[in-house]
């Protein structure tokens, strides 16, 4: 693992992989609309040399998640991939991926780790999907992790870069997830 503590700004890209944005039962297609915005913080984190972290969503058959929501993002299937705009990006310098089974990536043991090491991490950029479930959860989750450990940190999810399935049916659920990641602190933001 690399040097963590070199890091002041991570980009946290959450679950933007077949599954979701491609092939299987809980893709959207709408999803892809994030993709350019996305793109555009990947390429500003690139050029300060920070830490981007992509978020993988990876289940067995017997997985809780997959009981609970349904077969996604199999491991060892195209499902679990990232998406082909974005792949390069997975190998490039100054990144890490990280599988999780749940539906916040603050679960998964190498986040974890992670930010135990990125001692000077202080703003964390969140971007992916889907809002009201793996984006909200795991945003609520990291604040609550780093004030547990009284390390400041500001945390921005990008509005714009976010989206979830069948967002039209689920509006309740995003404007739920905004309401509570706002009362947790979190910055909601949008390119003007």
């Amino acid at each position: 693992m690399k040097n963590l503590k070199l890091y002041r700004k991570a980009l946290v890209i959450v679950d933007m992989i077949n599954g979701f944005v491609r092939e299987g039962n809980m893709h959207d297609y709408r999803i892809a609309r994030t993709i350019p915005r996305q793109l555009e913080l990947i390429k500003e984190y690139q050029e300060i040399e920070g830490l981007i972290l992509f978020i993988k969503d990876a289940h067995t058959k017997d997985s809780t998640e997959v009981a609970q929501l349904g077969e996604h993002a199999l491991i060892g299937t195209s499902e679990q991939e990232v998406i082909e705009e974005l792949r390069d990006y997975e190998k490039a310098d100054h990144t890490l991926s990280i599988l999780k089974n749940s539906t916040s990536f603050m679960e998964a043991p190498k986040m974890r780790e992670v930010l135990r090491k990125a001692t000077n991490l202080r703003e964390v950029d969140i971007v992916g999907c889907c809002t009201d479930i793996c984006v909200c959860n795991g945003a609520i989750g990291m604040a609550n992790y780093f004030d547990q450990q009284n390390r400041p940190l500001t945390i921005r999810v990008h509005q714009d870069a976010v989206a979830t399935y069948n967002e039209e049916k689920r509006k309740n659920y995003v404007d739920a997830a905004y309401l509570l990641m706002e009362r947790q602190g979190i910055q909601l933001v949008k390119k003007i």
